[in-house]
């Protein structure tokens, strides 16, 4: 079968590799179909992994399939049956598992496709637990965004900064997949929505996919805007995932008693903080990562509505390594999904 592996920084091959053997207890074996990139795909790419790994090593964190066997003992799937890995090979036992907090998991194995093998193969023997229905009438591309990309805004919105309709919100780089997908969230809970992107063209697509209002920050100071736009109360929630070029800025734009949850830093990990303005303004601070399985669940149910992914690109496994470079220079709006 076909295994799209890396084999050193910058170094992807797709190879011909030996099927899995059939699943073992508790085991599904599905036949992966349609694959969401993502910027930890990059940073996996380039040779950021924060543990160690062996290579060659499988890519893909995000997928989804369909179930291809099953092993002794599985109950909850069947041959056909469509499913979401989780992006993470948790333990099950520890507290956070037993509480459905998987992105807590106190020992966990690692990412997939990151410290250990992905998605990015035609086949792959996954524990049963560790799975999601996807439901009828969502396309393979479509469902492919629903493990890591709507999970995350799932959790980062409503979990933690508990989200309500009527609020305002400013979404950072409103074209990034997760931006695209916090824009329309948003939107549908009856949220006004201040979306921040890069250029004019993307803040026209900004405009169209329903924000209220948009802000060019290469060219425009996004906490003057907020300010206006709310009679100098400021936002409810600022929904950050850019890091140390916007953090500053994010703070001040918050209202009294606001609320900030961020999931990336992909502008610097480094960024001061007005202390003073944190507590005499009683803001609160989210850190968000990864998703719980209930997540994904929730963002299928959103899509099966039609509450759908903005998907910039399509391209087949065998051009996967094109997908990165366009993510890498941030020329996508939406989501990159490669193909198997």
């Amino acid at each position: 079968m076909r295994a799209l592996r890396l084999h050193g920084d910058r170094d992807l091959r797709l190879d011909t590799v030996e099927p899995p053997p059939p699943p073992g207890p508790g085991q599904v074996q599905v036949r992966m179909k349609a694959m969401a990139l993502n910027h930890i795909d990059v940073w996996g790419w380039r040779g950021m992994a924060f543990a160690k790994r062996n290579l060659p090593l499988a890519v893909g964190a995000e997928a989804v399939g369909e179930v291809a066997a099953i092993g002794p003992g599985v109950t909850r799937w069947k041959i056909g049956d469509r499913v979401a890995p989780y992006g993470a090979q948790t333990c099950g036992v520890c507290k956070a598992c037993r509480q459905g907090r998987d992105n807590l998991c106190e020992d966990v194995r690692g990412v997939m496709g990151f410290h250990i093998d992905g998605f990015a193969r035609d086949l792959a023997n996954l524990d049963e637990r560790l799975m999601v229905a996807v439901p009828d009438g969502i396309s393979w591309e479509d469902a492919a965004c629903g493990p890591i990309t709507f999970s995350t805004v799932e959790h980062m919105l409503f979990d933690n900064a508990k989200l309500e309709a009527g609020e305002t919100i400013l979404v950072h780089a409103a074209g990034s997949g997760i931006g695209t997908v916090a824009v329309r969230i948003a939107k549908d809970l009856g949220c006004t929505v201040i979306a921040t992107a890069g250029d004019d063209e993307k803040c026209a697509k900004a405009t169209a996919l329903g924000a209220d209002h948009v802000v060019n920050y290469s060219t425009q100071n996004f906490p003057t805007v907020a300010r206006r736009v709310t009679g100098k109360r400021g936002v409810d929630v600022v929904f950050e995932h850019v890091g140390a070029s916007t953090w500053s800025g994010s703070l001040l734009s918050l209202r009294m008693g606001g609320r900030l949850v961020t999931c990336g830093s992909t502008s610097g990990v480094s960024a001061e903080t007005n202390l003073m303005m944190l507590f005499q303004r009683q803001l609160h601070l989210f850190g968000s990562f990864g998703a719980a399985m209930r997540n994904i669940a929730d963002g299928y149910a959103k899509m099966a509505r039609g509450i759908l992914p903005v998907i910039d690109t399509v391209v087949p496994l065998e051009r996967f390594t094109e997908g990165l470079e366009r993510l890498e220079s941030r020329r996508v709006f939406g989501k990159i999904v490669v193909t198997l």
